[in-house]
């Protein structure tokens, strides 16, 4: 089993960047499809982004417009969200997840292990 630890959320203001980091335990986390989920209060839980166990696929929700880069470092065991050009309706918690089962997983469902996510505000 692996154990996720998200950071780096915070308030920020609109057209801001922020990095978000999601820290893994656990010597098999290159086994692992990664993503990243945000949920806003009173909404559903919502799809950003995977990325695969050896980084060579990406993808992310179209809602986005390529604003996030998701990335991965299977040495430091750390994948990192990447937030381009905030705006207010990024303001949620984000979550990471990771998959075993699944190569391209877009659901919450495929995800097996979460962490307990990071906050982030974009102000206007």
């Amino acid at each position: 089993q692996v154990q996720l630890v998200e950071s780096g959320g915070g308030l920020v203001q609109v057209g801001d960047s922020l990095i978000l980091s999601c820290a893994a335990s656990g010597r098999t986390f290159g086994s692992y499809v990664v993503g990243w989920f945000r949920q806003a209060p009173g909404k559903e839980r919502e799809f950003v982004a995977f990325i695969s166990r050896s980084a060579q696929i990406k993808f992310s929700a179209d809602s986005l417009q390529g604003r996030f880069t998701i990335s991965r470092d299977n040495i430091a065991n750390t994948v990192y969200l990447q937030m381009n050009s905030l705006k207010p309706e990024d303001t949620a918690t984000y979550y990471c997840a990771a998959a075993t089962e699944v190569d391209a997983p877009k659901r919450p469902s495929e995800y097996t292990n979460w962490g307990q996510g990071t906050r982030v505000t974009v102000s206007s």
